[in-house]
């Protein structure tokens, strides 16, 4: 197993591959992300990690993006080039579903359910 040096590191990105988002293109979304990533020679900048469930189901294909902490819902494959070109460039992604701030809240776009509490 490889260790990684993040030396240079930028961005976290957490690529849901729970069973919903894995039926709905989860494996299509995780290979063209880091597809764009490779191509563009961002390795070192952005490192991707797929995930289990993150909750979201009802927003498949989920990714969220660290140390902001930005949650993206809907994503598709063909949304990646344009995802990473807005990491390289430190813009703005349209597909923000949520949020997280340090006080712990989470500001939610429009449109977007709140969903339950976990028991």
């Amino acid at each position: 197993m490889a260790t990684w040096n993040f030396d240079q590191l930028k961005h976290h990105i957490l690529i849901c591959n729970g069973s919903t988002c894995m039926r709905n293109g989860a494996e299509e979304v995780t290979q063209s992300i880091r597809g764009e990533i490779s191509r563009k020679k961002l390795d070192n900048m952005i490192h991707t990690s797929r995930t289990r469930c993150n909750g979201r189901c009802q927003d498949k294909c989920v990714i969220v993006q660290y140390p902001e902490g930005i949650w993206y819902k809907q994503f598709q494959p063909n949304d990646s080039s344009a995802f990473v070109d807005a990491l390289y460039e430190g813009v703005s992604f349209d597909q923000k579903v949520s949020h997280y701030y340090k006080d712990s809240k989470f500001q939610r776009t429009n449109n977007t359910k709140k969903g339950v509490f976990k028991k």
